[in-house]
């Protein structure tokens, strides 16, 4: 007996929607690098980008534990002598909101070229609104 191998016309891409009202940061994004990957399929292959669509609303209605709004940092660096910058969670969930989402999930995928192409795959948006209604996404409860 072959060990199964899903070509390109046997991988289906369905399109979910979470919402991520009151959901725990970590526990939201582990749960949508599962989904983007593939895993939870039983076509999964390692090698391939079988995940879905994965759209997220409210995103700016996450919430951490503990002291994670004061104490989690984010670094980026300029390239210059003294260009480290730094921001708080509490500031980038201030600004940005889709930002600690989208950072969270991409530090769960593959770095490589397979991870950047899986992540092209999650929308996130800070509102309770999206432009993909035309994709008919289903509604996906991850807790």
């Amino acid at each position: 007996m072959k060990t199964f191998s899903p070509t390109p016309a046997d991988i289906k891409h369905d399109w979910f929607v979470v919402d991520a009202r009151d959901r725990v940061l970590g526990r939201l994004a582990a749960g949508i690098a599962h989904r983007l990957r593939g895993k939870h399929k039983p076509e999964f292959a390692p090698h391939m980008d079988n995940g879905d669509f994965i759209i997220v609303v409210n995103c700016e209605k996450i919430r951490v534990t503990g002291n994670k709004l004061a104490a989690k940092t984010y670094y980026r660096h300029s390239g210059y002598v003294g260009g480290l910058k730094e921001r708080t969670l509490g500031k980038v969930l201030a600004v940005k909101p889709q930002f600690a989402l989208i950072h969270a999930v991409r530090g769960m995928l593959p770095k490589n070229r397979l991870g950047r192409a899986v992540l092209k795959k999650l929308k996130v948006y800070a509102g309770p609104d999206h432009p993909h209604a035309a994709q008919t996404p289903a509604v996906l409860d991850l807790g």
